[in-house]
């Protein structure tokens, strides 16, 4: 695919997101929240850690500081020892307080639905704003985040790991209003097959359109074995439960542990 023109480029990377659509119709942002101040607070939260990680900690969190009103009031000792074990505890304490006490002195308290507003916040990026935007808001944008930046270099989408250039190679490949879906599909993606180390090439259901295809496991009964999540052996019903629309909280109820 070195010589592939832009609009072979173009139809490629559509191509790819038509197909994890289909896999992955379901495919959305794993944090859990209720709101956007929770949204924004688990997504500062998931900086250098999992979402698995940020989403074990926040019902405490969010049930002694239910919004930024209460948090701005918290103490910066008390909210290190909720969210220490996310790492960087100290500096992430310091931004949810500061952006909890820029929500109530700016925005009366509720999170602003707009990037230029959202990146004054302390603590709170492009790749932060885009994801309350896109999965809040309802305004998309493109989350760069370490799965989008692996993945895109993998897929031929670019050759840069800066996310401001990133972001902008992406968006020349897709229509605006996919930014979201777009992110949200190649995370999924990245999470359960094309993993950063040992990619299960053989098992992915992309691999026809990646010129990255055969940088991992291509045999396909043991790249099977490195999936992960939903997809991972075993648990082809749990996959077709949610393509079929079923819930994280409906298959908890069932007994499914979803971050296993």
């Amino acid at each position: 695919m070195s010589n592939e023109t832009p609009l072979a480029k173009k139809r490629r990377a559509r191509k790819i997101f038509r197909v994890l659509g289909e896999v992955f119709p379901y495919a959305h942002a794993e944090l859990d929240y209720t709101n956007a101040f929770e949204l924004l607070v688990a997504t500062v939260l998931s900086a250098q850690t999992t979402d698995i990680r940020v989403n074990a900690v926040t019902p405490a969190l969010f049930e002694r500081f239910p919004d930024a009103y209460a948090m701005a009031q918290a103490s910066e000792v008390e909210v290190q020892e909720l969210i220490r074990s996310t790492g960087f505890y100290k500096n992430k304490a310091r931004a949810l307080l500061g952006l909890s006490q820029a929500l109530i002195e700016d925005h009366d308290g509720e999170v602003p639905g707009t990037l230029d507003e959202l990146v004054k916040l302390p603590g709170v990026g492009r790749k932060t704003a885009f994801v309350v935007l896109g999965n809040v808001f309802g305004v998309p944008g493109i989350t760069t985040d370490t799965h989008v930046i692996r993945l895109s270099n993998r897929f031929g989408w670019t050759d840069s790991t800066n996310p401001n250039v990133v972001e902008r190679d992406i968006a020349a490949l897709f229509e605006p209003k996919d930014y979201t879906e777009v992110s949200n599909r190649v995370i999924f993606l990245g999470r359960r097959v094309c993993h950063a180390k040992r990619p299960a090439c053989g098992a992915c259901p992309v691999a026809k359109w990646c010129p990255s295809a055969g940088i991992g496991e291509i045999n396909p009964q043991a790249a099977k074995e490195l999936l992960a999540y939903e997809l991972a052996p075993g648990r082809e019903h749990i996959h077709q439960a949610l393509v079929n629309g079923a819930t994280r909280a409906e298959l908890r109820a069932d007994g499914y542990i979803w971050e296993i």
